[in-house]
């Protein structure tokens, strides 16, 4: 076994374990009212339409504390007194209150339930105003394990980021803390010690000094879920450009410690790169309004909305390792392609239930497949892919469980990227795939989405019927199984390990000539020229061959 798979398998199995043992996409077969409460549209839930937050808060690195409010605006979709806030202990939710009347609070764990006092009518929009304090959740190895990591740079400054995917963002603030809602607009004021800076989501609006503190003000005109929201607080450099995209000047800002300015120039070159083939293939940038930015942290990266977090140490691969084996992994910094290619997959198109987050997943690392196509051609980007398919566990299916807060496997990334690849095979066609990519971004543009949706405009602009497809490699573990051989001048082919009605026309090469076959799960025979013909099954295609 040469050195580069020794590595890489070293990595996949570190990766595998810190995600297991800390609780990001960990397989999961009980589930408790908790799970319940934080994952499902609950009917203390479903009334309100979110509009607005402005999270207000002081961020103590000294203390490793968090103390303020978030003012939460909301709409009336159904009458309804009591609104549930979540907020994750050891944090506490001190005080709720509406037009000045300090509302009842009933703490079920992470979830706490307020009654208002003034009459909630259809229409209206309303605003209630959440105070709390205390000490967040520390992460210990964000971003698997999440919540905040209390870190300090070479020179010994407070080095501070959130990141919480899958945990939730209330383990730092309180919010409505369920993906199908996003807040429509947002203020962030982040009040931290002064020589310090910190960056958050959208454009800085205003910076406020006082005696022994900078607040800054940072607004997201677009909406965003929740997790998406971050603080990132250090010692900061900036520097910026601009890209001129299909919608125009777009301004891209990188926000680095001091001490990695310079190198920081000439790595994050991979940005515009990045910008220029992600809208070729998935359509203009979502945030213009906001910006684009890249902000260095103290772990590996996250896919914060228009801030975009970075820890890969200004190295190309995944901390300088090739994930495929094959070199193409080295061509790009994985954390700039992957991270910001969740802009259009997880920011612009958002799942509804985490169950689904094969959409943010899959189709972003399979972005990774299309930034190696549109610099280095078809062949590398298919090289890149295949390779990332020993890694492959086949655990569990890739949709977890609805309701409860549930991530399906970890193999929503290299499966679902293979699954993908497989898909462009069947349209057979490029521009079309490309296309339907963009169409995608464009259809769902801004909003929340189920895996049916997905699957619906896939087969509607694909013209293909994907029952059967997407029922194989999203809700089962089986892989295809070509059976095949020859004998009397007959190619006889079927498959084998597959759902019921799967569906699925292949490439072969017959003697080097390609043509197209549509096994199924019965015996079919193929007449040949020779008895020696020889069959190369296209490597495209995620499957199993066995030649019998």
């Amino acid at each position: 076994m040469n050195k580069t798979l020794i590595s890489t398998l070293v990595l996949v199995l570190t990766l595998c374990a810190n995600a297991n043992a800390q609780g990001l996409l960990q397989e999961k077969n009980k589930f408790t009212h908790q799970d319940t409460l934080r994952g499902s549209i609950t009917p203390e839930r479903e009334w309100w339409d979110l509009t607005y937050y402005h999270l207000d808060i002081q961020v103590n690195p000294d203390t490793r504390t968090i103390a303020g409010k978030n003012t939460i605006q909301y709409t009336v979709l159904k009458p309804n007194q009591v609104l549930q806030i979540d907020l994750q202990e050891p944090l506490l939710l001190t005080k709720v209150t509406q037009n000045d009347k300090v509302l009842e609070i009933n703490h079920h764990g992470n979830a706490h339930f307020v009654t208002l006092k003034d009459q909630q009518n259809i229409g209206e929009t309303n605003t209630i105003i959440a105070y709390y304090q205390g000490k967040p959740r520390e992460a210990i190895r964000a971003p698997w394990d999440g919540g905040i990591s209390w870190k300090k740079d070479t020179s010994g400054n407070h080095f501070v980021a959130s990141s919480c995917q899958g945990l939730g963002a209330s383990v730092w603030w309180p919010n409505k803390d369920h993906m199908y809602d996003e807040v429509d607009s947002m203020l962030i004021s982040i009040n931290v010690p002064k020589g310090l800076t910190n960056v958050s989501n959208g454009r800085l609006r205003s910076v406020e000094e006082k005696e022994n503190t900078t607040t800054f003000n940072w607004f997201v005109s677009n909406p965003i879920n929740n997790y998406g929201v971050n603080i990132n607080i250090g010692n900061y450099a900036n520097f910026s450009e601009v890209f001129k995209g299909e919608k125009g000047d777009l301004e891209m800002n990188y926000y680095v410690l001091k001490e990695n300015l310079d190198k920081a120039k000439v790595h994050f070159k991979d940005a515009p790169k990045m910008m220029k083939a992600f809208e070729h293939w998935f359509g203009p940038y979502p945030f213009y309004e906001d910006s684009f930015k890249l902000v260095e942290v103290p772990y590996l990266g996250m896919e914060h909305q228009s801030s975009v977090t970075y820890g890969n140490k200004y190295m190309n691969g995944y901390l300088g390792d090739d994930l495929s084996g094959t070199g193409w992994g080295l061509k790009f910094d994985f954390i700039i392609i992957h991270e910001s290619g969740h802009e259009w997959f997880a920011n612009n198109i958002t799942n509804i239930d985490i169950a689904d987050m094969w959409i943010h997943e899959s189709f972003t690392s399979y972005s990774e497949n299309l930034f190696l196509d549109y610099y280095y051609g078809k062949e590398a980007a298919a090289d890149y892919v295949i390779g990332k398919r020993k890694n492959i566990r086949n655990d569990r299916p890739l949709i977890g469980q609805y309701n409860v807060n549930n991530e399906g496997s970890g193999d929503m990334y290299y499966k679902g990227e293979n699954m993908l690849h497989t898909l462009r095979q069947l349209v057979n066609d490029d521009e079309k795939w490309r296309q339907i990519l963009r169409t995608l971004n464009s259809k769902f543009y801004h909003q929340t989405v189920t895996t049916q949706q997905i699957e619906d405009c896939l087969a509607e602009k694909s013209g293909l019927d994907l029952k059967g497809f997407f029922n194989q490699y999203l809700r089962s573990i089986k892989i295809p199984v070509l059976e095949y051989k020859v004998e009397d001048k007959k190619l006889h082919y079927k498959w084998t390990n597959t759902v019921d009605n799967f569906v699925m026309p292949i490439q072969i090469e017959i003697n080097g000539q390609s043509r197209w076959v549509s096994p199924t799960s019965k015996n079919q025979t193929l007449k040949l020229k020779s008895k020696n013909s020889k069959i190369v099954v296209d490597r495209d295609f995620y499957i199993t061959v066995k030649a019998l």
